[in-house]
């Protein structure tokens, strides 16, 4: 199991940046340690549908940026400090929402983050973006 808590939301003007941190926690099952997941972050508008806005493998080798975050939001982690991080360029009001960190058991990650293939999600942290 893996437990996540999200930081470093808030509120910003257009073109501002912020990075979102997620700490995880990850615990031993008897018998069965998952010491792999892929990560991803997620956002949800009012609304509107859960949204994957990126994911990266174990490795770090691999990540995935929705097409609506390509060239402004990046992905990546420090392993050692068991920290995930998104940071967010050139912000729109678009991409005002409540932003989730969510880990799924393996290697690899789908080919799409999509909400039900993940198993563990934090609290989220809001980000909201004025004009």
């Amino acid at each position: 199991q893996v437990r996540l808590v999200e930081s470093g939301g808030g509120s910003v003007q257009v073109g501002g940046s912020l990075r979102l941190s997620c700490i995880a926690s990850r615990y031993t099952i008897s018998g069965y340690t998952a010491s792999n997941y892929c990560m991803a972050w997620f956002r949800q508008a009012p609304g509107k549908e859960r949204e994957g806005v990126a994911d990266i493998d174990v490795s770090g080798d691999t990540t995935y940026h929705a097409d609506s975050v390509e060239g402004r939001f990046t992905i990546s982690q420090d392993n050692a400090k068991n920290t995930l991080y998104l940071q967010m360029n050139n912000l729109k009001p678009e991409d005002t929402a409540m932003y989730y960190c969510a880990a799924r058991p393996g290697n690899g990650c789908p080919t799409r983050p999509l909400s039900g293939l993940f198993a563990y999600w934090g609290q989220g942290t809001q980000v909201t973006v004025s004009s």
